[in-house]
């Protein structure tokens, strides 16, 4: 068991959002979800997250938006972000990291055994 790391997941599509929750709840981690960039900013503080993982194309707020505030709200500046995106650019990938993203997967190029992995290895419960 993972010691009940908290995941939030900023998901707008459904079906994929439960994909990943049934699965990281199987790995053990506690998982939030929320469907867009202004849930994720309120939910981020209340919930406390260990890591965040996060959509670009979403409505209302994008993720680089997100990850923006979250890089510098006092509260989430620490919280390790991995960005879950369509986006496979290059350009967008130097734009996340720049902005302070710990990693930036794209969703053509994993699978969900991947996305697990690399949340596992950032929060050091390999």
């Amino acid at each position: 068991m993972n010691s009940n790391k908290k995941v939030l997941l900023v998901e707008d599509d459904d079906n994929l959002a439960n994909v990943y929750v049934v699965r990281l709840e199987a790995e053990g981690f506690k998982i939030a979800r929320v469907a867009n960039g202004e849930e994720a900013l309120a939910k981020a503080i209340e919930y406390k997250p260990d890591l965040i993982l996060v959509d670009i194309m979403m409505p209302k707020v994008s993720g680089f938006d997100v990850l923006d505030i979250l890089r510098n709200t006092p509260e989430t500046s620490d919280v390790k972000i991995i960005m879950l995106t369509a986006l496979g650019q290059d350009s967008d990938k130097a734009k996340a990291m720049q902005m302070g993203a710990n990693d930036y997967l794209v969703k053509s190029q994993v699978v969900v055994a991947d996305v697990v992995d690399t949340i596992k290895q950032h929060l050091g419960v390999a």
